[in-house]
């Protein structure tokens, strides 16, 4: 485990808009909010420190507050400088594609920049963009992948901080730079923006459209503390920072690993004791797949991944993290029968009694409750829905060809994700059929992994039994 490390002085931190601030009687200040949800009590001493929702660190009570709320998800870092851009090293992994390549390079023109060739088909192409933009060119003789790649780029590195950008890439230095200000948080070794989906085409195809407006590598706008069981549970490796010295003492990417190694990596940082920030007001753009083929066909093998995540890593590869009466709560709604109502209600009571115990004494509590209830059971039904129509959809078909509580279930699950996708994107007819063929796609290979491997680690969600204090 890493040591406490100290916040540097005027570092600040703001508590974020979703979390509520509750006075108590004794002076102190509770806080109700974060991704997982928890309360944390403050005493009156170190609620001193939040003045406007804001936490400057300037001595030792200060930094611990700070440190607390940024661990518990219930506060951001603001105000954050960019680093100076001879401190960075960016790492580009590429295999062939060298017009993808030259668009990459183009746009990281002024950083130091490594291109890794792993063992492309025409390297003379490649070899030829590299010395077209001035880069340093690292050829490998045998094809690694992209985690070994990475890690050959990283042991030539000499700078404080090293970025990692896929050759079908497009990030702008100053980002790199400013992504990079979230290390100035010492305990922090990996960031991430928000990768959004791109094409310079005049008319994208309809798959097109639909991974530029809701791509799988895109996580939210919400930013947050990375970890699993989190609102953002993991970062893709499309585009990162992170601290040099920090990614060697953890081995850096698993190199044994073809597909899922950017979730391992941050999977270890956390377990080993860092912090992992996504920062979604920074933006990346990936080259949407020119073809159906190539996009589904990558969708499959993200999900065959997860079959050796869960054997690495346990239930942090879960694909649905419920607490009981929650979890009945949901399943009795997407039965649709005429006892889901009553059932849902009573499971809605007993789940806002629940966290009424884990609040602290405050003024409104047990109206806090039930509302906090209301929206675990919405984000329940969501996870619910998903298991049935993404990661365990060659079950569901089964189970629908007998069943018609089944088909009313998928039927609910539809409406349901239709919701959220409203809510989430710009939504069309293209957006709808993309979102149920990624479902097939990834659930496909979810299912294959786990047929390899011969465990089930992957598909089964994991039940928790309290809200966290």
């Amino acid at each position: 485990m890493t040591q406490r490390m100290t916040l540097p002085h005027g570092f600040t931190v703001r508590v974020r808009d979703d979390v509520r601030l509750l006075p108590t009687a004794d002076g102190g200040l509770s806080l109700v909010g974060g991704s997982p949800l928890r309360s944390m009590r403050l005493a009156s001493a170190a609620a001193d420190r939040v003045a406007g929702r804001q936490v400057q660190v300037h001595d030792a009570t200060s930094e611990l507050v700070a440190r607390h709320l940024l661990d518990g998800n219930l506060a951001d870092p603001a105000g954050l400088a960019p680093v100076d851009p001879a401190e960075l090293t960016v790492i580009v992994p590429a295999h062939d594609r060298p017009e993808l390549l030259d668009r990459s390079l183009a746009a990281l023109s002024g950083l130091g920049v490594i291109v890794v060739d792993d063992a492309s088909r025409d390297p003379d192409a490649v070899a030829e963009v590299v010395r077209r933009h001035g880069t340093t060119l690292l050829a490998l003789t045998d094809n690694l992948g992209p985690a070994g790649a990475r890690n050959a780029g990283l042991a030539q590195v000499d700078t404080t901080y090293v970025a990692f950008v896929d050759s079908d890439v497009t990030a702008a230095p100053d980002m790199l730079a400013q992504l990079a200000g979230h290390l100035a948080d010492p305990r922090v070794a990996l960031v991430g923006p928000l990768v959004r989906g791109h094409s310079d085409k005049a008319r994208p195809a309809w798959f097109e459209r639909h991974d530029m407006a809701a791509s799988s590598l895109s996580l939210g706008t919400r930013a947050c503390s990375v970890r699993p069981g989190a609102a953002v549970g993991w970062l893709p490796s499309a585009c990162l920072v992170a601290r040099t010295s920090t990614l060697r003492e953890v081995g850096g990417f698993a190199g044994d690993l073809r597909v899922g190694e950017d979730v391992d990596l941050v999977w270890r940082l956390v377990e080993a004791g860092h912090g992992v920030r996504y920062a979604p007001d920074l933006e990346a753009l990936h080259e949407v797949r020119g073809t159906v083929r190539g996009w589904l066909g990558r969708k499959l093998v993200y999900g065959t991944g997860g079959a050796e995540l869960g054997r690495r890593h346990g239930d942090a590869i879960a694909p649905a993290v419920l607490s009981p009466a929650m979890a009945a709560a949901g399943a009795a709604i997407l039965a649709g029968r005429w006892w889901s109502a009553p059932a849902a209600l009573a499971s809605l009571v007993w789940g806002s009694r629940v966290v009424s115990d884990a609040l602290p004494d405050v003024p409104g509590r047990r109206g806090l409750a039930s509302r906090l209830a209301v929206r675990g059971l919405g984000w329940s039904l969501r996870q619910e829905s998903a298991l049935l129509l993404r990661h365990w959809w060659p079950l569901t078909l089964v189970a629908c060809l007998f069943s018609r509580t089944a088909r009313r279930m998928v039927l609910v699950a539809l409406v349901v994700d239709t919701a959220v996708a409203f809510h989430e994107t710009d939504v069309r007819p293209t957006t709808l059929l993309g979102r149920r063929l990624d479902d097939l796609a990834y659930g496909a290979g979810l299912w294959l992994g786990a047929a390899r491997s011969r465990s089930v680690q992957c598909l089964a969600p994991r039940l928790v039994r309290r809200a966290s204090r």
